[in-house]
């Protein structure tokens, strides 16, 4: 039960990561040029 109760916090992260790193494609997408500035962000 404890372990299931502390996976729960890693799921709001797993979140928190995946809505950065989706935000990164998007932007990868529209201004390609930027690839590598907007990568370095995302990173941060």
């Amino acid at each position: 039960l404890g372990a299931g109760l502390a996976t729960i916090g890693l799921a709001g992260a797993g979140v928190g990561i995946g809505t950065v790193f989706g935000a990164l494609v998007l932007g990868t997408a529209r201004n390609p040029s930027l690839k590598d500035e907007l990568f370095r962000i995302a990173i941060l």
